[in-house]
């Protein structure tokens, strides 16, 4: 090439000598520097678009709409040493038509927003478009804009600090724009898929938000009528709303097909168990009115549901999903799996705290177990609930087994003790526990938000086997008799054990069934609001 190179400049110099005796007049010099220039060009290709941080600023001061991207632009330029992100062999990289498409697309991804200088970006793709094509450094800085935009609304979600005001304190998944674009640029398919950047979850909810808009789209979502002189149904009844329930349950995927009979029959019980277990109802085949009503809720709600909670898989760590020994607890779901070595160990029903007194959204690690613990009874308990039972019964105290001390009350292990038989440690600000219940009847409710914050469970002791399961010094019988709510006994764990309290209203499971949980805390309208605003 440099031969090359040096014979057309050979060329060019008998040229311009020839120039000289004809055109004195000319500017020889500025003619040779120009010819040069232009074979410069065809030889190598146009120089590289210029990038700098005084150019960046000058772009966004001609696009003010996008400014709020500028310190992420700059910082992905300057990791790159301000080279062109865009440009390849004078050509737009396939990854930016990628994705413009995505950006064209974000309903997908359960986003309602728009880049706000789509306009701009449409003179770049679309031959058709009257928009006039920007400069190519513009073109080059129009995308890396769209490509934060993007990151920002599919991958990051709404600002930290918003979330934390919302009381979502697991921690975020640690990723920035600039590690995103490399693995996109080595790659482009992640654009569709990205497990190594995106929790798992996320994909899941992603294809059930097409089938619901999809089922929206065919307008089969009727109202099922109610009858308010009936307060259930049940096997064998016969009714227009049964027909409504089971053309319901077909449409949701409950029932593989629609016998059109209003007569409640073994095959609409299989689909009412199936419809139960997906949206956190005791196993029966009652249907009430209250869940009918549930029902009837417009499809707009279902659909936002998955994109909300489609938002709040993004704050999380994919690593999340490897951990070698977990608990995760989900609030809504009123359920704790207990995972090892990727497989599920155990679950259990939960109770949670009621509105007043929410149970919070946060991580620990689990360090210690107590067996047949004191409960050590809360100072706002004291004041507000054991203060008036005390002033109506002085030996209250002794009655429940409660004594006494510098102001403070703890009531002595036994059966009726609040805590049950044992209560699992990790420290927090919020004073929750997890722990066993004497009150097993309650989890027999569908609703089970009934605690002052602490998480009750129906399975202490099977989770207490499992967490101890490979300490010989702590066989099943040692176990059993700890828990005979006679003396405190604390055990330390050898190794922590991550929990993590999460709250999902929607949520699909390894079977590939979508769940819906009521929104108990209202929080899923609070988070919908914060979307929006961004």
């Amino acid at each position: 090439m440099r031969k090359y190179f040096l014979s057309i400049v050979v060329i060019v110099c008998g040229v311009s000598v020839t120039t000289i005796y004809r055109n004195r007049n000319e500017n020889l010099t500025a003619k040779v520097f120009s010819i040069a220039k232009n074979i410069q060009e065809y030889t190598f290709g146009k120089p590289e678009i210029t990038v700098n941080k005084a150019i960046i600023t000058d772009f966004f001061k001609k696009y003010p709409e996008i400014k709020k991207y500028q310190y992420d632009v700059t910082a992905v330029y300057k990791k790159r040493n301000y080279k062109s992100i865009w440009y390849e062999d004078n050509r737009i990289i396939d990854l930016a038509s990628m994705l413009y498409a995505k950006v064209n697309q974000l309903e997908e991804d359960g986003i309602d927003s728009k880049f706000p200088c789509q306009d701009k970006i449409e003179g770049i793709f679309d031959t058709k478009s009257l928009t006039a094509n920007p400069s190519e450094t513009d073109t080059e800085l129009l995308l890396s804009s769209m490509y934060v935009f993007y990151a920002k609304k599919v991958y990051f979600g709404i600002d930290s600090e918003k979330i934390r005001e919302i009381g979502w304190f697991l921690p975020r998944k640690n990723l920035s724009y600039d590690d995103l674009l490399d693995s996109m640029l080595a790659d482009p398919s992640l654009l569709n898929q990205n497990n190594k950047n995106m929790f798992g979850q996320y994909y899941k909810l992603r294809d059930f938000l097409k089938t619901y808009r999809e089922i929206e789209k065919k307008g089969t979502w009727n109202h099922i009528a109610t009858d308010t002189a009936v307060k259930m149904y049940k096997p064998n009844d016969s009714s227009k709303t049964i027909g409504q329930i089971r053309q319901r349950l077909t449409v949701t995927g409950d029932l593989q097909q629609d016998s059109k009979s209003n007569v409640y029959d073994n095959e609409l019980m299989a689909g009412v168990l199936k419809y139960k277990k997906r949206n956190g109802y005791q196993p029966n085949y009652l249907i009430t009115n209250w869940q009918v009503q549930r029902m009837n809720l417009p499809i707009q709600k279902y659909i936002q549901a998955i994109a909300v909670n489609m938002e709040r898989c993004r704050w999380i760590d994919p690593e999340l999903a490897n951990s070698n020994e977990a608990i995760f607890i989900n609030i809504p779901a009123f359920q704790l799996l207990y995972t090892k070595n990727g497989k599920r160990e155990l679950e259990s029903s939960l109770l949670v705290g009621k509105n007043i007194s929410e149970t919070a959204v946060f991580s620990s690690y689990l360090t210690y177990i107590v067996f047949s613990p004191y409960w050590n009874i809360p100072q706002s308990i004291v004041e507000n609930e054991l203060s008036l039972a005390l002033f109506g019964d002085k030996d209250y105290l002794a009655k429940h087994n409660m004594e006494a001390s510098n102001g403070k009350v703890r009531q002595r292990p036994g059966g009726k003790n609040p805590m049950g038989l044992v209560k699992f440690m990790f420290p927090n600000p919020n004073d929750i526990y997890l722990h066993d219940t004497p009150s097993k009847s309650l989890f027999e409710f569908n609703y089970r938000a009934l605690s002052h914050g602490c998480i009750n469970m129906d399975k202490g002791k099977e989770l207490a086997q499992l967490l101890l399961k490979d300490d010989p010094e702590w066989p099943v019988e040692r176990i059993t008799d700890a828990m005979k709510g006679e003396k405190e006994t604390t055990y330390m764990l050898k190794n922590k054990i991550p929990i993590y309290i999460g709250y999902f209203t929607t949520w699909v499971d390894d079977k590939g069934d979508i769940h819906f949980y009521e929104d108990i805390y209202d929080k899923d309208e609070k988070l919908a609001s914060l979307i929006a605003e961004e």
